[in-house]
């Protein structure tokens, strides 16, 4: 296609694509992991651990275990932390886990001071809900409150 007929194509607002939940994720994996090789692995990887350190540095918890899997498709990361909040959301009509798991942009460091967290290593990342998108299986278990 010539420089000219590519001026001339049409280019309008309903050329314009908007993507809805996770969506995104799955059709551009690498603009939220860096890439879908080992890199990107290691992301996914990453954004788990980070929330357990998060309950670690914030006093919330004092153990950690990463499990990698002989088989090389799972790994397992637990903490004695607080728990994902399971309590159904008011506003979003969901529980937090499925908030946290499904829901782009969604998670307990961007309350208000006093909420959530104090410190955090994992606000840089791109959160449970891309993991969850882009594996092939997520077990989520949740005790909380010693259920």
């Amino acid at each position: 296609m010539s420089a000219l007929s590519i001026a001339q194509a049409k280019y309008r607002t309903d050329d314009i694509k908007v993507l809805k939940g996770l969506e995104p994720v799955r059709l551009r994996p690498a603009m939220y992991i860096g890439g879908v090789d080992g890199k990107g692995l290691h992301h996914l990887a990453w954004e788990i651990l980070d929330n357990a350190v998060d309950e670690y540095i914030n006093g919330y918890a004092d153990h950690i275990t990463l499990t990698l899997h002989k088989s090389g498709h799972a790994i397992t990361i637990t903490d004695n932390g607080r728990g994902i909040p399971v309590e159904m959301s008011k506003e979003h009509k969901k529980t937090g886990l499925e908030l946290v798991l499904t829901v782009l942009h969604a998670g307990g460091k961007f309350g208000e001071e006093g909420s959530g967290y104090v410190h955090t290593g994992g606000l840089h990342g791109v959160g449970a809900s891309v993991v969850n998108a882009l594996s092939k299986k997520l077990i989520a278990t949740v005790k909380r409150d010693g259920f």
